[in-house]
């Protein structure tokens, strides 16, 4: 340690950068960001904190670690620097009444409370300073980024949930016409203590806005009210749990980690089809959460209905609640996403190239960010304005992955035998509505799902004029909209066309 900073001044000036940047940046982000960091070491003047995670430790270093050393360096000016480290440890403790600081040299107690992790491994694996952790009831237990969950019997706060990413909450989600239902089930849910809809059960394609909306209900519960108990995990992590209990006899202690929460939120559900132990672990805490009238959020890639390898009682209480789908991105939701995007990027981004993105990009959200990402992290390297030329240059192997990707002639033969006809009549030109409403399908998906232009999918129909491919896709839209079943026909054939 460098002279002159000994433990106790050590632990003063720590509470004092905390109390500094939790008044500067909020609550909330304070929570997530900067309450499980630990003090390792002081050597030398360099500061060595500690984070449980590698995505923690990217966003510490992007966003607050230059922050932290210049409040440090204010209090103390032999303080030259912070380094931020993962060491996977946050929260483990040795089971002792008051665990305490041992001093490297002497061996004797320094007098700084702390946390002891006799398991660690590495270089200063046991914490200088850790910021105090106040216990409190499990029904008291506030959501945190990285720690929400219930107390265990001895009093030590068990790392349950997930992190939260901070950028998904309600108000950066762009709303459409495809992800509207959901928006409004899961903001429902957020806001009321009322169980109205359980479980609330989210499904779509990848990349769509599932996990989105997990991490949103979870920052809304934890804002209007801290005292409710939220865990948020993946059904892998909840799989893992369950055999790490099984393995050492101590299904108890799961369990009273499970069914005394508030709000039990299950992402990717479907990862648990066909493991028999895990999905009746689930069960049986499913129904005792309900019991209890406790909120349970899942989420999967498909209907309950439709996972397979998953029991038929199961399937039966995933049913029971609210069911959401998350459609397939239509153009005008995918250009709002993008225009969202890169307002909040500051990047100056022409408007012909956002809708060049939005044409291209259309299997999932996530690919449409990253392409923006790319063209604007492109246009900040090497010093140039963004321009189509340059996004097309760019984009060149993802736009190209695109483009072959579904044909017209893929789509005709796909439609044809789900509406149970020849694929010769789509060209014919018979009008009967068993055949015309199939082929104004596929107009309208090959509008949709091709960079095609109206006269060549005209073309492609047996030398039909452009006006009746737009006259196609208006009247599929209206069916669309006034005929569920017809909506789901086209939505499970643009599915299959694009998987």
């Amino acid at each position: 340690m460098t002279a002159g900073i000994n433990d106790t001044m050590a632990v003063d000036q720590w509470n004092d950068v905390l109390a500094s940047l939790r008044d500067e940046i909020g609550e909330a982000a304070f929570q997530s960001w900067l309450k499980p960091m630990t003090v390792r070491e002081i050597t030398d003047g360099q500061v060595r904190i500690s984070v449980p995670t590698r995505f923690m430790k990217d966003w510490v270093v992007a966003h607050y670690v230059d922050r932290l050393s210049e409040l440090w360096s204010s209090l103390n000016a032999a303080v030259r620097g912070v380094e931020i480290f993962v060491q996977a440890d946050y929260g483990q403790q040795d089971g002792k009444s008051a665990a305490k600081t041992l001093d490297k040299n002497t061996g004797k107690n320094s007098g700084v409370s702390a946390t002891v992790d006799g398991s660690a491994s590495g270089a200063s694996s046991a914490p200088l300073l850790t910021q105090a952790r106040t216990r409190v009831p499990a029904s008291r237990a506030g959501l945190t980024a990285m720690q929400s969950a219930p107390l265990s019997a001895n009093g030590a706060a068990l790392e349950i949930s997930a992190p939260l990413d901070p950028r998904y909450t309600f108000d950066n989600f762009v709303v459409g016409k495809p992800n509207e239902f959901a928006h409004a089930a899961a903001k429902r849910v957020a806001e009321s203590t009322e169980m109205q809809f359980n479980p609330l059960f989210l499904y779509g394609g990848v990349g769509l806005g599932k996990t989105h909306l997990m991490h949103a209900i979870a920052w809304q519960i934890r804002t209007i009210d801290p005292n409710r108990t939220v865990i948020y995990m993946s059904a892998e992590k909840f799989m893992y749990r369950f055999i790490r209990a099984l393995r050492e006899q101590n299904t108890v202690d799961f369990k009273d980690q499970f069914r005394n929460v508030d709000v039990l939120m299950i992402d990717d559900v479907q990862f648990i089809s066909g493991k028999d132990s895990t999905q009746e672990e689930f069960f049986h805490t499913f129904n005792a959460l309900v019991d209890q009238g406790r909120q349970i959020v899942i989420s999967a890639d498909k209907s309950p209905s439709d996972l397979e390898g998953m029991e038929e009682r199961l399937k039966s209480r995933l049913n029971c609640g609210l069911v959401a789908d998350l459609h397939s991105t239509t153009y005008e939701l995918r250009l709002g996403i993008l225009q969202t995007k890169s307002e909040r990027m500051n990047a100056d981004v022409p408007p012909k190239v956002l809708e060049f993105l939005a044409h291209k990009i259309t299997s999932n959200v996530r690919e449409l960010e990253g392409a923006l990402n790319r063209v604007a992290a492109h246009a900040s390297l090497v010093g140039r304005d963004i321009t189509l030329e340059s996004a097309q240059d760019v984009l060149h192997d993802l736009i190209r992955a695109h483009d072959r990707r579904v044909t017209i002639e893929e789509i005709q033969k796909k439609v044809a035998a789900h509406f149970n006809i020849r694929t010769s009549d789509m060209h014919s030109a018979r009008r009967a509505r068993s055949v015309a409403r199939p082929r104004q399908v596929a107009m309208y998906l090959a509008k949709q799902l091709t960079s095609r232009s109206l006269p060549e999918i005209g073309r492609k129909f047996g030398g039909r004029d452009h006006t009746t491919v737009m006259h196609a896709v208006k009247k599929v839209d209206e069916l669309r909209e006034r005929d569920a079943t017809f909506a789901e026909d086209v939505e499970l054939l643009r599915r299959m066309l694009e998987g």
